[in-house]
């Protein structure tokens, strides 16, 4: 139709930042596997937040970003620090004791199925014909990669299930706190300043989980662990849940969660590329499903913002 707008998703304000953090976060399994060794992970998770709550509280600052920091600002950050930066990390890193990097992010895909049912149940968002083929299209290929990496999982079946396990009560978590973001409440705060609160949060949360679990604070001095916790704070943190959760604040999080369909994709060209995975044709057909179902569904007008 002539002067029909195009959607949202298609432009390039969404579709550069949702790029950016899409390669961001392929990258983050295989620096997520290095921090796991002599250092707990609640630790891992802990110097990781510290290191993004304080980044963004000085950007925050520098920029001067006034904020009411009444009781339901706190209330906010604190229940989102919980969920995206406590339960979430901690699963996921714990799930990598268990499972390969490769299953974890395969398994995360699904992270699309609770966010759309949780959009179209506490937001309204009605999910269109579109998007619906899109997200069964992208499935099936997440499906197929799923397949792949279990079958080559070095880990027998039960290690297997309670990786799979830890990886899906990940996502409840991150979903919970992927919708809170399109809420009425998450637009009344500016995004950085109540990003910084609950990273700051929830890493005093994490310390107080890894102190009372695993005992005083662990550190491992190689450089490629200080690297790791910096790239993962300051790149995977800050920026990317900074530009990830302003895209949800305009798409919505049934179309943002795509993020994660295409991340495990990343990841396995990256591990090609640093691990010499080779993909076997279950991956490659799994691989340009996940891609053909994220242009179909990015492309639809529904959910209606």
């Amino acid at each position: 139709m002539i002067g029909q707008r195009r959607p949202n998703s298609t432009r390039a304000a969404v579709l550069v930042p949702f790029a950016i953090v899409t390669l961001i976060w392929g990258s983050t399994w295989i620096v997520i596997r290095d921090q796991l060794g002599t250092v707990p992970p609640s630790w891992s998770v802990t110097y990781r937040f510290l290191v993004a709550g304080v980044v963004l509280q000085a950007v925050a600052m520098a920029r001067r970003e006034a904020v009411t920091r009444d009781a339901g600002f706190w209330r906010f950050a604190a229940t989102l620090g919980l969920l995206q930066f406590v339960l979430n990390f901690n699963f996921v890193y714990r799930a990598e004791q268990h499972i390969t990097s490769g299953l974890v992010a395969v398994t995360f895909a699904l992270l699309l199925v609770p966010n759309a049912l949780f959009a179209r149940l506490f937001l309204g968002q009605r999910l269109g014909r579109q998007l619906l083929v899109g997200s069964a299209v992208a499935m099936a290929g997440v499906a197929l990669l799923f397949v792949q990496e279990a079958r080559s999982d070095p880990n027998g079946p039960g290690q297997s299930l309670l990786g799979i396990g830890l990886t899906l009560c990940a996502i409840l978590s991150a979903s919970t706190a992927n919708v809170m973001q399109a809420t009425r409440a998450a637009a009344r705060y500016p995004m950085v300043p109540t990003l910084a609160a609950a990273m700051l949060i929830g890493a005093g949360l994490d310390a107080a989980w890894a102190w009372i679990t695993t005992g005083p604070p662990v550190f491992d001095t190689r450089p490629s662990y200080i690297a790791g916790v910096l790239y993962l704070g300051v790149v995977a943190s800050s920026l990317a849940f900074t530009l990830y959760f302003r895209i949800i604040r305009t798409i919505g999080p049934a179309k943002a969660a795509y993020n994660s369909v295409i991340v495990p994709v990343i990841a396995m060209l990256l591990s090609t590329l640093f691990e010499g995975y080779r993909w076997s044709p279950l991956a490659v057909a799994g691989g340009v499903l996940a891609g053909i179902g994220l242009v179909v569904a990015l492309s639809a007008r529904r959910p209606a913002r």
